[in-house]
C-alpha cells in the first residue's frame, strides 16, 4: 500500500469534517423526498449551465447525472441534442437502470446510461457524476499518465484518481461500462485516455467541482509542462494537502460561489 493510499484513511479525522455537517449544508437532514429531489434536480441544471459557461460542451458529449432520493435505481440527465447552455430543469430525464426513460421527453444519449448506471450500481456510495469532452481534460488524456501534484488544487487528486489506460471507441457496450466504473474503483475521479474526465461525489456539488478545478488542474499542468519542468509536491506535503481542499466538504464548499452566480444570472433555468 504506498503512502497516499494509507493516508486516506486518516482523513476522517479532518477537523473541516468534523466541525460541519454535510446534511446540513445539502439541505437533505430533514426534507421529504419530493424536496430533497427537488433541491437535486437544480443543482444539477446549474451544474450544466457552468459547464456551458465554461466551454464544457461539444455536440451532443457530455452529462451530468444525479441518483433520486427515493428510487434509488433511478437517476436524472440531460436529454442528449439540449445545449448545456441551454438546459432547464423541465427538459431533465428520468432513467432507470434498465435504459428506459420512466419520467421527461428527450432522447437518452447511449453513453450516458452505459457509464452512469454502471457508477451508479457499483457505487452505492455516489449520488452524482459528471463527465464531459473539455479541452484540456482531452489534451491531457492523451498522455495516458495521471495528475502530477504541482499546485494546491492538484493535491485534491493526488491518490485519489485512476486511469482507463485504453480506449475502446465511444462507451456504448455495457462491459466497457463495467470496466471503466472499475478502473474508477472507490476514488472521486478518473482520467479516461484518449477521452477526457469523470468526476463522481456524494452530492450534484462536489461532482461538479472536481471536474471543475480537475479540468483547470490539467490547463495548469499542460501549461507548467510546455514551459517547462514543474516541481513536484512533496508527497506527505500534499496528503496534508489533499486533507484540507479534497474532502467532501471542501468539494461541497468550493461549488457554492459558482452556484450562486449562475443562480443570479440565469434564473430561467429553473423553469
Amino acid at each position: 500500500m504506498t503512502t497516499a493510499e494509507k493516508s486516506k484513511n486518516t482523513e476522517d479525522s479532518n477537523p473541516i469534517l468534523m466541525n460541519g455537517d454535510v446534511n446540513m449544508l445539502l439541505g437533505e437532514t430533514t426534507q421529504p423526498p419530493d424536496q430533497v429531489r427537488e433541491e437535486r434536480k437544480r443543482k444539477l441544471t446549474a451544474a450544466f449551465r457552468l459547464f456551458g459557461k465554461f466551454g464544457f460542451d461539444e455536440g451532443v458529449a457530455g452529462h451530468i447525472t444525479v441518483r433520486d432520493p427515493e428510487h434509488e435505481d433511478h437517476f436524472w440527465v440531460n436529454p442528449m441534442g439540449v445545449s448545456f447552455k441551454l438546459l432547464k430543469l423541465s427538459d431533465l430525464l428520468l432513467v432507470n437502470h434498465k435504459g428506459e426513460v420512466v419520467e421527461g421527453d428527450g432522447y437518452l444519449n447511449g453513453a450516458a446510461f452505459t457509464i452512469h448506471s454502471h457508477i451508479h450500481k457499483m457505487r452505492p456510495d455516489v449520488v452524482a457524476a459528471a463527465h464531459a469532452h473539455s479541452l484540456c481534460g482531452k489534451a491531457w488524456s492523451t498522455l495516458g499518465r495521471l495528475l502530477d501534484p504541482i499546485t494546491q488544487d492538484a493535491c485534491a487528486f493526488f491518490g485519489d484518481h485512476g486511469l482507463l489506460d485504453t480506449f475502446s471507441g465511444v462507451v456504448l457496450e455495457m462491459g466497457e461500462g463495467e470496466a471503466l466504473a472499475k478502473a474508477l474503483g472507490n476514488r472521486k475521479a478518473l482520467i479516461l485516455q484518449n477521452h477526457g474526465l469523470l468526476t463522481v461525489g456524494k452530492s450534484v456539488d462536489e461532482a461538479a467541482w472536481w471536474y471543475i478545478t480537475m479540468e483547470r488542474s490539467c490547463q495548469a499542468q499542460l501549461l507548467a509542462e510546455a514551459a517547462g519542468t514543474p516541481k513536484l509536491i512533496d508527497p506527505e506535503v500534499a496528503i496534508r494537502t489533499r486533507a484540507v481542499v479534497g474532502t467532501e466538504l471542501a468539494g461541497l464548499f468550493s461549488f457554492q460561489p459558482l452556484y450562486n452566480v449562475i443562480c443570479d444570472e440565469q434564473p430561467e433555468m429553473f423553469e
